[in-house]
């Protein structure tokens, strides 16, 4: 069973639309969650992730990171299995 994949944007964000191209390369679907305007989501994001930027990258409950390590994750070849199948 796949586990769901959520990426957390803002409006005009280059490493949002990196992020999210890969995954639609890869054939993996996501949830979109734009926090532009949503200071509440925001604060979320910095308490669970420690980071203040976007995309934020969720494979279930575990935050991945954003582009540069999802990036990262498929040039290892585990970007694919761990949303498959929750591989590390």
């Amino acid at each position: 069973m796949a586990n769901p994949v959520t990426v957390y944007v803002t409006d005009y964000c280059p490493y949002c639309t990196r992020a999210k191209s890969l995954l639609n390369k890869r054939n993996i679907a996501f949830t979109e969650v734009d926090v532009s305007n949503d200071d509440e989501k925001r604060a979320w994001l910095v308490k669970t992730t420690g980071r203040r930027t976007v995309p934020q990258i969720f494979i279930g409950d575990e935050p991945v990171g954003g582009s540069d390590e999802i990036h990262d994750l498929d040039r290892k070849g585990l970007l694919v299995p761990k949303v498959m199948n929750g591989a590390s």
